[in-house]
């Protein structure tokens, strides 16, 4: 019987972490309280299966396999035997907060509660537990199926039993896992957000157009996709939300999140998600 992993959130990351774990051979259990994001969640599962059949990645065969692996359920109580429960709601601490306390009660005695969060303190996340040796950061990139890395992160009590444990699976999954620690924003999101923040200043000023600015930072730093676009696409809301995650945690104005970009989301001009945010969609 292969091993359970139960992933609470159906939404953008969530059904992406469930996609990988249900690819790599592991039954998995995703959880949402909403039974339409469930049900969207698999949706978003089947439709990048078949982007992967047609890309020759995937074999037409095995989808049914994988999509079978993929079990929903909308309370805890489904957590079941799972070892591992990664959690990848909204980027909210409160919210997090109030699930880690949930999940530390229904999750099987030595279950590792992992969270996706981008910016929120591990350590703080773990002490709304009784377990917070088994409490990791497993930072996966957006889109999940796509993207090689995860940042692992440790809280300050995390045991290297987790860490090594959490590692092992990550590779499992045809991941590459980087060891980093709990300080805000990690690695990935204090460097990327201030050079998005820049960007939008640079909109801000009238330096120059979102098309200019990401144009300037495909062709002229390689990047496949420019920061503009990229804010779009990881949602402005979140860029925000992490963004004051640095400038509280960190408390330098270098972090001090651009006018425009909070406009733009007190607009719910959010990106993708809401067809508006740098660019019409």
């Amino acid at each position: 019987m292969a091993e359970r992993v139960a992933v609470i959130g159906a939404g953008q990351m969530g059904n992406g972490i469930a996609h990988v774990f249900a690819q790599s051979g592991f039954d998995v259990t995703m959880i949402d309280v909403s039974a339409a994001a469930l049900e969207r969640g698999k949706g978003t599962i089947a439709g990048n299966l078949d982007r992967q059949i047609k890309k020759g990645t995937l074999q037409a065969a095995d989808k049914d396999a994988i999509l079978g692996r993929v079990a929903t359920a909308q309370s805890f109580d489904e957590l079941g035997d799972a070892s591992l429960v990664v959690e990848a709601a909204t980027e909210n601490r409160d919210l997090k907060f109030k699930i880690f306390g949930d999940l530390d009660v229904a999750a099987k005695p030595g279950a590792i509660l992992a969270t996706n969060t981008s910016s929120i303190s591990i350590t703080e996340i773990a002490a709304r537990t009784k377990r917070p040796e088994k409490v990791i950061g497993m930072h996966f990139m957006n889109p999940v199926p796509v993207m090689q890395l995860v940042e692992i992160i440790r809280g300050i009590a995390t045991s290297d039993e987790t860490t090594q444990r959490v590692v092992e699976v990550s590779r499992a999954v045809g991941k590459t896992p980087v060891e980093v620690q709990d300080y805000p924003g990690f690695v990935a999101n204090r460097i990327l957000m201030p050079m998005i923040n820049e960007a939008v200043y640079c909109v801000m000023e009238g330096v120059g157009t979102p098309e200019a600015i990401d144009t300037v930072m495909k062709l002229g730093m390689n990047h496949p996709m420019g920061p503009l676009a990229l804010a779009d696409l990881i949602g402005l809301d979140t860029c925000l939300a992490i963004l004051e995650v640095l400038h509280d945690g960190l408390g330098d104005p270098k972090y001090r999140p651009c006018p425009l970009l909070r406009k733009y989301v007190a607009a719910g001009w959010l990106g993708r998600k809401s067809k508006r945010g740098f660019y019409a969609y």
